[in-house]
């Protein structure tokens, strides 16, 4: 799910992270993933999984960092009720997020940038190569970026089956 109001609101969130502020009221990302497996929760419990973006450099010192209270306050606005139904929370920095994978730099779930020069740059100079015959990329960081499209594994395939004939 996608939260975050109007056209114009979601763009004033992202602008106030781009100029090197937390947004008030951010554009929450947010996904439920027991509706489709409910292992991951007790019986009859649901897990919700949500996040927005911080400044890039940002700390857990930094202000504003974390955004616990506004992601929340985003769901509950549009969901009126949930947080009486939270029992638990997990929260993660950017500085979490890259400790426990250092792909995750700064926390960037998308592998970096999304720069005309990290388009063309990134991460070889065969894309989805990379230099062990056999072994390819296909993650956020290689072409076309981060999303949940599969392009980047597609293309990755693609490639693997032309060397395969």
């Amino acid at each position: 799910m996608h939260l975050g109001g109007s056209f114009e609101e979601i763009a004033a969130a992202e602008d106030a992270v781009a100029k090197g502020r937390a947004a008030d009221r951010p554009f929450v990302l947010a996904a439920q993933p027991t509706l489709f497996d409910p292992a991951r929760a007790p019986h009859g419990k649901h897990v919700l999984w949500a996040y927005c973006h911080v400044p890039n450099g940002a700390t857990d010192e930094s202000a504003g960092v974390d955004m616990t209270e506004r992601i929340e306050a985003q769901i509950e606005r549009f969901a009126p009720g949930f947080r009486d139904c939270v029992l638990a929370r997990h929260v993660g920095s950017p500085a979490r997020l890259e400790a426990m994978d250092a792909n995750l730099v700064g926390g960037d779930v998308a592998g970096g940038a999304m720069t005309m020069r990290q388009f063309l740059f990134r991460p070889t100079r065969h894309t989805y190569a990379t230099g062990a015959r056999g072994l390819y990329l296909c993650s956020a960081s290689t072409p076309p970026g981060g999303g949940v499209h599969g392009m980047c594994g597609y293309h990755a395939a693609k490639m693997a089956l032309r060397e395969m004939k």
